[in-house]
């Protein structure tokens, strides 16, 4: 898969030039190299992290020192104060979440307050402040949910696409994003391996069987913008993505190194990822390099994206995928990823 190919390119002018644009979560691994990217290619008139950390949002302004950055302490459970920082904000990216999938079974009604509540928080705020679009990040594990998390970002998917019953009127359109694993992103398993690596450990397997999906940081920059810019109100945007099996993985950063079955995560961990419950291809279209899932039903408007529906029996998971990477081309792509 080609983590390098945008959109747009950089000096050209796009729906995001000159736009104010909030990120939650935006201290977080996708929220920091999403405001990069944003400030690199698209030249936005203002850029504002919304996170709960102070310690991470002063090192990310040292970092970054870019006079468009503007930095907000807050949590996404109080609507005030989101409602306060999204002035003058013409797009929101959630992007906050809790996610952990072992830590969250034993904290259920955090994650309600947070992924849950938090979202609808969110979208809340974005209508009073008068934003323009708000892109829901999700995950594959909101497909037919097996753990906690899962079921948060499920809900969290439907309070964003049916909110568009009375935030579209209002002007605020609101999407979401479904995708696997960003690679190397923070807490990743690719972490946990060079770890193990470099203390001479054995590489902790979960199965030997278990797959992903896997994407690099960057593609994730391209799947939100094209979100932001063109999805319809209440769609579900899902990329098409390449698998890998975890034992490759594990060859792939460390080379002959002695690996140990663990069994799954406490809480509901899945030997393999969905992003297309069995019911949604007969209301989802084939638009390229990305799936839309069309929401049903769509009382605030009259209009439905033309195109190639799937077959009613199209599977998209990820031991049953078309792509997948082998460890030579793993290994390459994690090559300089920190």
């Amino acid at each position: 898969m080609d983590g390098a190919r945008f959109l747009f390119h950089a000096g050209e002018r796009t729906l995001l030039t000159n736009a104010s644009i909030l990120i939650t979560g935006g201290t977080g691994s996708f929220g920091q190299s999403f405001v990069r990217y944003l400030l690199d290619t698209h030249y936005p008139r203002r850029v504002c992290v919304y996170s709960r950390d102070e310690w991470k949002q002063a090192v990310m302004m040292q970092e970054f020192q870019d006079a468009r950055l503007r930095f907000f302490i807050g949590d996404v459970r109080d609507r005030d104060r989101l409602e306060q920082a999204m002035g003058g904000v013409e797009y929101v990216v959630h992007a906050a979440a809790l996610k952990r999938v072992d830590a969250i079974a034993y904290n259920p009604t955090e994650v309600l307050k947070t992924n849950v509540m938090g979202t609808q928080a969110v979208i809340e705020a974005c209508v009073a402040a008068g934003v323009k679009r708000m892109v829901l990040i999700s995950s594959d594990k909101a497909c037919q949910p097996t753990n906690v998390y899962g079921a948060s970002k499920q809900m969290a998917e439907h309070l964003t696409v049916f909110a568009n019953s009375w935030t579209a009127p209002k002007g605020t359109t609101c999407v979401a994003v479904r995708y696997g694993n960003v690679m190397a992103s923070r807490g990743s398993v690719v972490h946990l391996f060079r770890q193990y690596a470099q203390t001479g450990e054995a590489l902790p397997i979960t199965h030997p069987d278990m797959t992903r999906f896997w994407l690099p940081m960057r593609s994730a920059h391209e799947i939100v913008e094209y979100a932001l810019t063109e999805l319809e109100a209440g769609e579900i945007l899902i990329p098409k993505l390449p698998s890998i099996r975890l034992p490759d993985l594990a060859e792939a950063i460390a080379p002959g190194h002695a690996t140990v079955t663990v069994g799954l995560r406490p809480g509901g961990e899945k030997l393999h990822e969905r992003l297309l419950s069995e019911e949604e291809p007969t209301r989802t279209v084939d638009v390229g390099k990305y799936y839309v899932v069309i929401p049903q039903p769509h009382p605030w408007t009259s209009t439905v994206r033309s195109g190639a529906y799937l077959h009613p029996s199209f599977t998209y998971t990820s031991d049953q995928n078309t792509q997948w990477l082998d460890v030579t081309t793993l290994r390459t792509m994690l090559q300089g990823v920190p």
